[in-house]
């Protein structure tokens, strides 16, 4: 099977309402499909890099899943300390290079597949049929189990959103129930309302404290291709072994000339550095400066850096 690109939500403010509406908890993870075409399974994550050697546990589709053939997509998520789902730690398994790792970092970071849609199914295409029907598929043809689970769906998405902010959770996606599955779109009748915001940014330079990373400095390219310095961040999710690995990764990197297009007012101690490493941050809201409010680092990523832009 060919891998296809997932439908998204588009973003809203405004949290809609109505019998034809269901809410369901936007889980902070991995976008990943599941293809089996009745010989072997494979997993891409939503922009078809494969990703079937990284979470085996998701393999074994029989344990879980009474079909001839199916595509699924969900979200894999893996959860913190605090029991909450935290994209740190499931980047500790969706950014594993050695394979050879995986046998022993699936014990120390188990993660869980959150599915929410069913996209073909014995031989079938399901993206044009409503999202109702979709649903009741899964029903049908999902047993979840400790490693699977079928996102729940909720009738009153203010409730649930309540609900997920007193969690501290990323927020939820309303989804209208006639709905089709637009592959490679979006629609308004899937909405995302987050809790926080976020997004992935380049690393243009750092600081140190001891001889050792202790905050990135953020930008964005704009659509002439010029960076734009949004903020520092020097707090979040990174363990000090994250930090110190971190320092081993820029140091090689480190030049004379500032990337930004503006020069940071916090640049004194600054060390710039190539822009070729990319980082999740959150963030509470953007100054009138144009600077990030409370920045937080998630996680590294594998995301190109001529893709993190500025959003008009």
């Amino acid at each position: 099977m060919k891998p296809i690109i997932p439908m998204e939500p588009v973003s809203t403010e405004l949290i809609p309402s109505g019998r034809e509406w269901i809410a369901q908890v936007k889980w902070d993870g991995v976008r990943v499909l599941t293809y089996y075409d009745g010989k072997e399974v494979r997993l891409y994550n939503r922009k078809g890099n494969e990703r079937t050697h990284h979470y085996p546990e998701i393999t074994d589709l029989h344990s879980y899943c009474h079909a001839g053939s199916v595509i699924l997509d969900g979200e894999i998520i893996a959860l913190g300390e605090d029991g909450k789902p935290s994209f740190h730690e499931v980047m500790r398994r969706d950014g594993l290079r050695r394979m050879e790792k995986v046998a022993h970092i699936r014990n120390e970071v188990p993660v869980t597949y959150m599915i929410f849609d069913c996209i073909y199914q014995d031989g079938l295409w399901l993206n044009n049929q409503p999202l109702a029907d979709r649903i009741d598929a899964l029903s049908r043809i999902i047993t979840p189990n400790e490693r699977v689970q079928l996102v729940s769906s909720h009738p009153d998405g203010r409730a649930l959103f309540e609900v997920i902010k007193q969690h501290g959770m990323e927020g939820i996606v309303m989804k209208d129930l006639t709905s089709r599955y637009i592959i490679n779109g979006k629609d308004r009748r899937w909405q995302k309302c987050k809790n926080y915001r976020d997004l992935i940014a380049v690393i243009g330079g750092f600081t140190l404290s001891g001889g050792i990373v202790n905050a990135i400095l953020l930008g964005l390219y704009d659509q002439a291709g010029k960076l734009w310095y949004i903020g520092h961040a020097g707090t979040g999710r990174l363990t000090t072994a994250e930090w110190r690995e971190l320092t081993e990764k820029l140091h090689p990197l480190v030049t004379t000339a500032c990337p930004f297009v503006q020069l940071p007012a916090r640049h004194r101690d600054a060390f710039w550095v190539k822009p070729t490493h990319t980082v999740k941050i959150k963030f509470a809201e953007w100054t009138e400066g144009h600077t990030l409010r409370q920045p937080s680092i998630q996680a590294f990523v594998d995301v190109p850096p001529e893709e993190c832009t500025m959003q008009p």
